[in-house]
């Protein structure tokens, strides 16, 4: 015979009937024992304390009460015991149910996580992907940027505009657009989405615009071995006075209104992470440092329209989640 499995073993309580109520015998050996020594006491009442003489006046009263009192007192204590019996048996069933309960709860959780699994492992495959296209684009940008520098030693002062001393190429850069910049804090839609790689592509070519959406790839991949997604959240979006508010330094129920993260789940599950993960704890804040560090640069030369889709991206949101659970807007 094989042995049963735990769905199986879940189902059990259910098959044996532990919910239901069991039958108790009317008569127990409490009562048995209780009948038996009323009727030794009644026969001795009688023996001693009516045959031997006529009982008259006061003293028939007092020789019910000495007959029928005793009586009295074992049947109260035998209702006492059969209390405490049935409130034994009531407990020890309520302790057998809340066991199987518990069970079925954990094989239930099984089924769950087993059913979320072949989701969870498409969307890690997904970010996999994701990242191996970021690494070479980074690969190629380093390329494409040291070959120039290696050229321009090589040539000696020719032809060559030589830079002034204490500038970086950083500094000579093109800026980037904003809608390219918001784009890019995005991430790409899917492995189809050209314009979500070009607009990656091209804020990986910025220092500072790279740095944040290092961190940011990394807080979504830490997130994401939790289930949480940044398309599964529908924030309550903010307004663009908050946001601005934010940038020039009000913290607290000033800006309380970025933490729209409204999912208790993500939010209990994040926080529970930060406490125990400090690998987790010290990317969650250093992508929240490299965030108000952007928005304070972004927020003068952003229009209400640039900050409300700003607020829109999957980096915001993830700023709003771990914003949130670190008290910065408490």
């Amino acid at each position: 015979m094989s042995e049963p499995t735990p769905e199986q073993e879940a189902e059990r309580p259910t098959t044996l009937g532990i919910y239901d109520k069991p039958a108790t015998p009317s008569v127990t050996e409490i009562e048995i024992v209780a009948i038996a020594l009323s009727v030794i006491w009644l026969i001795v009442s009688v023996v001693f304390l009516v045959l031997p003489g006529k009982v008259e006046g006061g003293s028939f009263v007092v020789t019910l009460l000495a007959v029928f009192m005793p009586v009295a007192m074992i049947w109260v204590a035998a209702t006492s015991m059969r209390a405490s019996r049935v409130m034994r048996e009531e407990s020890a069933r309520l302790q057998t149910a809340i066991d199987a309960i518990r069970q079925a709860y954990v094989v239930q959780q099984q089924r769950a996580a087993s059913g979320y699994e072949p989701a969870v492992t498409k969307k890690l495959d997904e970010i996999a992907q994701t990242a191996k296209k970021t690494e070479s684009a980074l690969a190629t940008f380093s390329t494409q940027r040291t070959e120039p520098a290696r050229s321009t030693i090589n040539s000696g002062t020719g032809d060559q505009t030589s830079l002034e001393l204490g500038t970086q190429a950083d500094d000579i850069a093109p800026r980037l657009s904003t809608g390219v910049f918001i784009r890019a804090l995005n991430f790409p839609e899917t492995q189809e989405d050209t314009e979500g790689f070009d607009a990656l592509r091209l804020a990986l070519k910025d220092r500072k615009t790279a740095q944040l959406v290092q961190a940011s790839q990394d807080v979504l991949t830490l997130l994401s071995q939790e289930g949480i997604y940044m398309d599964d959240l529908r924030p309550d979006m903010a307004r663009p006075e908050v946001w601005r508010q934010f940038a020039q330094g009000a913290r607290g129920r000033a800006v309380a209104a970025l933490g729209g993260i409204r999912d208790r789940s993500s939010l209990a599950l994040t926080a529970a992470r930060m406490k125990q993960d400090p690998i987790f704890r010290d990317a969650a804040h250093h992508f929240l440092r490299r965030f108000d560090h952007m928005i304070v640069e972004f927020e003068p030369d952003a229009s209400d329209a640039d900050l409300t889709a700003l607020g829109d991206t999957r980096t915001a949101r993830a700023f709003m989640l771990l914003g949130r659970v670190a008290g910065t807007f408490d």
